[in-house]
């Protein structure tokens, strides 16, 4: 059975051309209906070959000398052998010449000519793999199409759609061409069952599989798989990773790839500085993002912004934004500010006073405390100690 489309015209321009580096003969190459479609001789070109006919009928090497070349039409003095791929005879190398002085190369070519074949087939095939990669990436992210596609389109890919996986969206600075390529590079060979595609010339788009423990799953133990990415990624130019929630279901990626851009609008907004942002970790800020210039913001807004109004050194925002990062817990607070618990209560009624409010009531405090978040880029908001969280980011 004859496949042509492995033996494609550049293709066998390489052969003739790599051949005719090493042997003092011409070199010819006809495709399965014994057509010239590369030849030492380019005027040779798309000329119908008889002995390469010949070679393609009986599947077997044709020699031909002078005196048989005068009888054949398009024939030159030469050796003719068929080519084969996978099993499959896709093709005919000419040598011209006469047979007792070509014999001695024949084989030797014919092997290198197919071993370039094979090369290129790798080449061709590796690249349709990477296509078929970005279009699974963009379907599962967009969730354009049925699961059952998607799923024909992944077991061709050999990925397990069943394994969870959540978006990560890797920035970067001003990439060179060899960073990118040593960026690609990992992903190919230490990451195979990472899905990526580029979006910007700047960011690229990571579907990257995780671990679930009774269903959840533990952002800190992610951190150990980052940390063994990032010298990789600081050679390529990286800048931050921000990572997506997990969503389980059929829509989860789609709703993942949200998420993460919910928190890189969210880092734009407030200027983070971290190389690792977790959805998880600004959920309700980067969910409210998108009403942020909204009425209903300004008026949840409204305590907070009072506060910094009356807050000038930022010591009150400052002590209320460790309050609610050790869950209103007094003792716990006041270690992690280092003060003494009556200096902190003393600043939390004073807080109440500037507001007008009873900030242990769940509605009060909770008003706060989403003001804050929205707001997070007021007066003092920088000076935080680290948080349990922050750590990890």
């Amino acid at each position: 059975m004859l496949r042509s489309h492995y033996l494609k015209d550049y293709t066998a321009q390489q052969i003739v051309q790599r051949a005719m580096r090493i042997i003092p003969y011409s070199v010819n190459v006809m495709d399965e209906h014994g057509v010239i479609i590369a030849s030492g001789e380019p005027a040779r070109i798309q000329q119908r070959h008889e002995g390469a006919i010949l070679a393609l009928k009986e599947n077997r090497v044709v020699e031909i000398d002078s005196a048989t070349a005068n009888q054949l039409k398009g024939v030159r003095p030469g050796i003719n052998l068929p080519i084969s791929f996978n099993g499959q005879l896709i093709g005919v190398l000419g040598i011209t010449g006469e047979p007792d002085k070509v014999r001695a190369y024949a084989e030797l070519v014919k092997m290198a000519s197919e071993l370039i074949i094979e090369h290129m087939a790798l080449i061709e095939q590796k690249q349709w793999d990477k296509r078929y990669r970005e279009e699974l990436i963009n379907k599962l992210i967009q969730f354009e199409n049925s699961p059952e596609s998607l799923q024909s389109m992944a077991a061709y890919l050999g990925i397990d759609l069943a394994q969870p996986r959540v978006v990560m969206v890797i920035e970067l600075r001003q990439p060179d061409r060899e960073a990118l390529r040593n960026l690609i590079d990992y992903f190919d060979t230490r990451a195979r069952d990472h899905l990526v595609t580029f979006t910007d010339f700047n960011e690229l788009i990571i579907i990257k599989p995780i671990v679930l423990k009774n269903g959840e799953w533990d952002v800190r133990q992610e951190m150990s798989a980052l940390q063994s990415f990032k010298s990789w990624a600081t050679s390529s130019g990286f800048s931050r990773i921000i990572i997506g929630g997990y969503f389980p279901g059929d829509t989860g990626l789609h709703r993942s790839l949200q998420s993460a851009r919910a928190t890189q609008a969210l880092v734009k907004r407030q200027k983070l500085k971290n190389q690792y942002v977790f959805y998880h970790d600004h959920a309700l800020p980067a969910l409210l993002g998108g009403v942020s210039e909204s009425w209903q913001v300004q008026e949840l807004s409204r305590l907070w912004l009072h506060l910094v109004a009356n807050d000038p050194k930022g010591v009150l925002q400052q002590t209320l934004r460790a309050w609610f990062e050790q869950n209103c817990d007094l003792t716990q607070t006041a270690k992690a500010l280092h003060i003494h618990v009556n200096t902190l209560r003393y600043r939390l009624q004073r807080c109440e006073e500037i507001t007008r409010i009873k900030i242990n009531e769940l509605k009060n405090m909770l008003w706060l405390y989403i003001g804050m978040e929205l707001q997070c880029e007021s007066v003092g908001s920088h000076n935080l100690p680290p948080s349990s969280t922050a750590k990890v980011r």
